[in-house]
């Protein structure tokens, strides 16, 4: 399981489930049925629109065959790596110096 953490971290778990699905050649449609859940959330899922409870995630592993818990553990970095993306550089606030300071280079360059 290491190995497929490692290779999808970051990812929206809903990408790996359509993956899956793909791969299984499995019909979203039918499966959502399968698992007692609407098309409709599974799709939101699957294009990344919607997070994946753990319940849900429980349901579609067990269903799919997978490890327990590898689609929660996606799902988690997956919010991890979004808080991560809101946190701020630490880049200087260029538009408080003065253009005339650096004439010979264009200041949204500055590092």
């Amino acid at each position: 399981m290491n190995s497929y953490i490692e290779k999808y971290r970051g990812i929206h778990p809903g990408i790996v489930l359509e993956r899956e699905l793909k791969r299984r050649a499995i019909k979203k449609h039918p499966f959502a049925l399968s698992i007692h859940e609407y098309p409709q959330t599974l799709n939101a899922i699957t294009k990344g629109r919607r997070s994946l409870n753990t319940a849900l995630a429980l349901k579609i592993e067990d269903k799919l065959g997978l490890e327990g818990g590898t689609l929660a553990v996606f799902q988690t970095y997956f919010n991890i790596q979004k808080e991560k993306n809101k946190l701020p550089t630490n880049k200087p606030n260029m538009s408080m110096l003065r253009k005339s300071l650096f004439w010979d280079t264009d200041i949204q360059k500055i590092d």
